[in-house]
């Protein structure tokens, strides 16, 4: 199967888990919101569920947002050396590394918190509580392994369709 193929797919999967998790958190407070305005009484695992679902699409969302170059980024110096090529592939490659240092920080501390939370469940729903570190730890090895690959292969940096307005 042809790599892009692959990739739209997994986009595609990956979309598709954060409209899931988006649906059934509004679904999940709404009816939590009713429940208790309304008649005095509440799901205690409304909070949990959602808080949980919350974590999780935050993460998928950021490790789709990097390949798609949709995080912040300030371009400022990026689109003034643009033309001097050595300096902005000097440049590229010093921030892909910045990324993949970021990427292995954050995927330690992640990685630890799994650890810790093997041991304890949650209060309401009885999940393992690793369950809510385990989207960062997802996000930093697969950003990691996007920056590496970026680096590997001198892909340079994409510097988005508001990089000219940035600099006027």
């Amino acid at each position: 199967m042809n790599q892009s193929v692959l990739a739209r797919r997994a986009l595609a999967i990956v979309h598709a888990m954060m409209a899931v998790a988006l649906g059934v958190m509004a679904l999940s407070v709404f009816v939590n919101v009713v429940l208790r305005y309304g008649f005095g009484s509440g799901v205690a695992a409304s909070e949990e569920l959602s808080r949980l679902l919350f974590v999780w699409m935050v993460f998928l969302g950021a490790t789709v947002a990097y390949p798609a170059g949709e995080h912040m980024a300030f371009t400022s110096l990026a689109a003034v050396l643009k033309r001097r090529s050595r300096v902005f592939s000097a440049l590229t490659a010093l921030i892909r590394l910045l990324v993949i240092a970021a990427c292995a920080m954050l995927g330690w501390g992640a990685w630890q918190q799994v650890v810790v939370g093997l041991g304890s469940h949650s209060v309401v729903l009885g999940y393992s509580t690793a369950l809510l570190p385990m989207p960062a730890l997802i996000c930093a090895v697969a950003m990691g392994v996007m920056a590496l690959v970026e680096l590997v292969r001198g892909t340079p940096l994409d510097l988005g369709r508001n990089a000219d307005a940035e600099r006027a």
